[in-house]
Order: C-alpha cells, then sequence, then structure tokens
C-alpha cells in the first residue's frame, strides 16, 4: 500500500491514531514502573513525615499549673483583707519594730498589679487584631509587614542562605549516600526476572500494534520517506543511488519501507534477550559514573540554590498572612513562655509588696537571697559544664 494513494487527512488520522496508541502505551508503560517500583507508595507521605517535630516544654505542666493558681489565691487574699489583715499584730526583730497590719492587702494589691500589667503588656501584644478607633491596633498586628521583612531576613542571613544549604549538602554527602541507595534500589528492581518479562511484552505489544495497522504503518514509512529525501537535499549521488536501488528492486522506496517496518517486531523480539545484558550493566555503568553523576547533580542544586531567593519567598509568604495569623503564629510559639511571664509578675508584685510594707528589711533580706541564688546557680553551671 504506497502512501502516495493515502490523502493527507487519512495521512494525518493515522499519525493521530499512532499518538493515541503512545500514549496509552506509556500510561500502560507507567503502571509497569509503578507495580515494581512501589512509586506510589513511597510518594505517600509516611507517619514518621506527617508527624509534627516534638515540642519541648521549657517548663513541666505541674508547675505552670501551680503557678496558673497564683492570681486566684492573691485575690482570696484581698478578700479576706478587708475582714482580717493581721489587726493589731507587730513584733521586734533585730531591734527594727515590724506592724504587720494591712499586711495582706498590700501584698494581694501589689500582686495583683503585677499579674494584671503583665497581662495587659501581653495581651496588647496581640490584640487588637484590627484596628480599633479608641483601644487601637495591636503592636505585632500592627508591625506586621515589618515583621515579615525582619523574619524574612533573619532567615535568609543566618539560617537558609545559600551558602549554608551548600556547606550542608557538602558535608553530608547526601548526594553520593543516596546515589548508593539508589543504584541498590534500582538493581533490586531489574534483577527481578517478572519485570524484565513483562517490560519485553510490552515493548512487543507496542510495536506489533503500531506495525500491524497497514494505515499507521503507510504514515510512518512516508514520514520516514520524507525525512531521507531532506536529508539527501543537496546529495546528488545519493539519491541517485537510492533511485538506482529501488529500479533493481521493482518497488517504490515506499513500498520498500514498509516491508522494512513489517520485520522490525520479528527483529526485536531475536534481540530482546541483549536487554538482559544492558540491564545487567546499567548497575555497574551507574557506578563506574557516579562520580560524574554526583557532580551533575551537585552542579545542579547549586543552580537551584542559587536562583532561590528565600528572603524574598518568606516575605512574601508571610505578607500573604493576615494580621491575625501572624499574631497565632508567633502566640503558638511563645505561649508557655508568655504564660510563665505573667505569673511572674505577679510574684515579683508580692515581692515588690514585701519592700513597700518594710523597705530596708526586705532589701536585705531580698539581696541575701539572690546572692545565695546566683552562687548556686554558677556552681552548678561549672559543674554540668565539667561534666
Amino acid at each position: 500500500m504506497s502512501v502516495d494513494h493515502l490523502p493527507k487527512n487519512k495521512s494525518d488520522r493515522a499519525l493521530d491514531t499512532a499518538k493515541d496508541k503512545t500514549r496509552e502505551h506509556a500510561r500502560n508503560l507507567w503502571q509497569i514502573i509503578s507495580r515494581y517500583t512501589r512509586i506510589e507508595e513511597i510518594a505517600k507521605p509516611t507517619a514518621e513525615s506527617k508527624r509534627q517535630p516534638e515540642h519541648k516544654q521549657l517548663y513541666s505542666s505541674t508547675f505552670i499549673s501551680t503557678l496558673s493558681l497564683i492570681p486566684y489565691l492573691l485575690i482570696l487574699l484581698f478578700g479576706v483583707s478587708f475582714y482580717w489583715d493581721f489587726n493589731g499584730l507587730s513584733t521586734a526583730i533585730w531591734g527594727q519594730h515590724l506592724q504587720f497590719e494591712g499586711l495582706l492587702k498590700i501584698l494581694s494589691v501589689s500582686g495583683l498589679i503585677g499579674f494584671f500589667t503583665n497581662w495587659i503588656a501581653i495581651t496588647m501584644l496581640f490584640k487588637p487584631a484590627e484596628k480599633r478607633p479608641i483601644f487601637g491596633h495591636g503592636l505585632i498586628p500592627a508591625q506586621k509587614n515589618r515583621i515579615a521583612h525582619r523574619l524574612a531576613q533573619a532567615v535568609s542571613e543566618d539560617l537558609i542562605n545559600p551558602e549554608i544549604i551548600k556547606k550542608k549538602i557538602t558535608d553530608s554527602n547526601i548526594i553520593g549516600r543516596y546515589r548508593r541507595l539508589s543504584t541498590r534500589y534500582i538493581k533490586s528492581i531489574i534483577d527481578d526476572p517478572q519485570f524484565r518479562s513483562d517490560i519485553k511484552q510490552w515493548v512487543l505489544k507496542y510495536l506489533d500494534e503500531m506495525i500491524a495497522d497497514p494505515e499507521i504503518r503507510a504514515a510512518l514509512a512516508k514520514r520516514i520517506l520524507t525525512q531521507i529525501e531532506e536529508a539527501l537535499h543537496n546529495k546528488s549521488f545519493e539519491k541517485i543511488a537510492l533511485k538506482t536501488y529501488t529500479f533493481v528492486k521493482g518497488q517504490e522506496m515506499q513500498s520498500i519501507i514498509e516491508e522494512a517496518l513489517v520485520q522490525i517486531p520479528t527483529s526485536v523480539e531475536s534481540g530482546l534477550d541483549k536487554l538482559d545484558d544492558l540491564l545487567d550493566q546499567l548497575p555497574r555503568k551507574i557506578d563506574k559514573n557516579s562520580e560524574n553523576i554526583e557532580n551533575i547533580v551537585t552542579n545542579l542544586l547549586y543552580k537551584l540554590i542559587n536562583q532561590l531567593n528565600v528572603h524574598a519567598l518568606v516575605e512574601e509568604n508571610l505578607r500573604s498572612y493576615d494580621e491575625q495569623h501572624i499574631s497565632n503564629i508567633i502566640r503558638s510559639a511563645t505561649n508557655e513562655q508568655l504564660r510563665y511571664i505573667q505569673y511572674l509578675g505577679a510574684i515579683l508584685g508580692v515581692i515588690g509588696g514585701f519592700v513597700i510594707w518594710e523597705p530596708l528589711l526586705s532589701v536585705i533580706l531580698l539581696g541575701s537571697l539572690s546572692a545565695i541564688l546566683l552562687m548556686l546557680d554558677q556552681l552548678i553551671y561549672q559543674y554540668t559544664k565539667a561534666s
């Protein structure tokens, strides 16, 4: 069947059919590869990858829960002080006359002031999330763009800049390690006899379906003939030789090409045993060229890293968040410390109450206690460092 007798649109339809068959067989090939490589299972996020990084608590939940009782205790003491507040109770220490009356009220009020001032200050960092006519705007929401810029600058300059990433890649030898793992993984697949058999069957089925269709075969022959003619466009001697060959054969070149195409499946089938040799040699070839492969991958990664503008990426993402989301990010990361600061304000307020009640004695006691704590902290630090 000569393609010259095919209308152009019929030839085009045949090529479109060939493309459709090729896409279908490509999907079949992908299914074979997926089945043996388990690529879909590998692509699924594992439980380990889904697990969030463990958040290390600075303070135990019991300690925080205990501190949370302080404001309620201070409120209770403040209420009790209206009914009893060391009425008329006094004593003398080291010649210093101490009057206890009113102490409960002083301590409870000072402690509550310390707690609520810290609570208000922390709340003002995040609230109001949207600007209000009287209460204004929370510090963090109001400075969202500036925070985004500063965070992006810190990340890009100190945490994830290209030089740090390059050094990490080099020091960890991660590319070489993954190349060795990939080689072993590929070998485990291609050594499977069933995998080789399925690949061979796929090749033969694809060629059989493509060549068995007369219209597709004719269209392919026409395409090959066109390419031959283009290649011989300025080569007169080769053109004469080609015409002489077709004359001797007594056939048009189109028919000769079609006959050759019919023989392709048989020729390929007889030569498929060489595929085993190629697959056997593949791991060795990868190992032989391991240095070149690692250099290529490393250079590609370096080029990618150099194109990566971490500052712009981080800042753009942070700016896209609304004010409330930015506040939630910061608050969730520091909530434990912020709660501790609130309760610490109550403790410091109580200490301030003692200073108000009896300044000289309180300063002496606080100074002595602070000195003892500093020395103890230094001793523990040196012991820990030495061990």
